[in-house]
């Protein structure tokens, strides 16, 4: 195990809170482990962990992601996703396939859309070619997380967002039974309305074919 992974469990298990671990296990229907270390005190642990043995080195994050997200409670998944989330400016663009990995395993929405909107959305910007090759390999996976990542990568971009290509990725998912795709079809139309509601008015109108699901989010603050 890398002494940087050895270390973040070393905390993160003496900071466990065996009360709070069954209800976030409950809540997450029954699918992870927990410590029961709720979102308040994990924001102040991984900072100051961060202060006092800095970030790891970019050439060993795809190590350390891995191993943080082999092990059984959650939160070692969210320390892996969070140290990604500092660092993802910086990485190379064959990162990805990481990214893929952390999408495709122990995939649940609370993983999968925070990697999405944030390190994805990051990523596709900075390497056109890289993000050329796989949304056009993760537009036609079989794999469903894989295709939420593709409508929700753009979630951060507001008027940069590529309004065209997001309605031909939501017409691609069309007469979907799968509640994590229609869910994001609404959540991402929803979030681009904040920039630009006509076009997300008109879209949801001329598509008859759009989940109740997601046009009733996708309509939700704009009516």
């Amino acid at each position: 195990m890398h002494s940087y992974v050895r270390s973040l469990k070393s905390l993160f298990e003496q900071n466990a809170n065996p009360a709070n671990a069954g209800p976030m296990k409950k809540y997450m229907r029954d699918q992870f482990e927990y410590l029961g270390i709720k979102s308040p005190q994990f924001k102040e642990l991984l900072p100051e962990f961060i202060r006092q043995n800095g970030l790891p080195p970019i050439q060993e994050l795809d190590r350390i992601a891995r191993e943080l997200w082999n092990l059984p409670q959650r939160e070692f998944q969210y320390l892996a996703i969070g140290l990604i989330g500092k660092m993802e400016k910086q990485l190379g663009e064959d990162f990805i396939t990481t990214l893929e990995y952390l999408i495709t395993t122990k995939s649940w929405w609370d993983t999968v859309d925070t990697i999405a909107g944030h390190s994805v959305g990051v990523m596709f910007k900075r390497f056109p070619k890289v993000k050329a090759k796989y949304l056009k390999k993760w537009r036609k996976s079989e794999n469903f997380w894989l295709r939420r990542t593709t409508l929700l990568f753009q979630l951060g971009y507001k008027e940069e967002t590529d309004f065209e290509l997001l309605c031909e990725i939501i017409r691609e998912n069309l007469g979907s039974d799968e509640f994590f795709i229609n869910k994001a079809i609404g959540w991402a139309l929803r979030q681009y309305a904040w920039t630009d509601p006509a076009p997300v008015k008109k879209f949801v109108k001329a598509t008859k074919e759009l989940h109740p699901l997601s046009r009733r989010e996708a309509l939700k603050n704009i009516g």
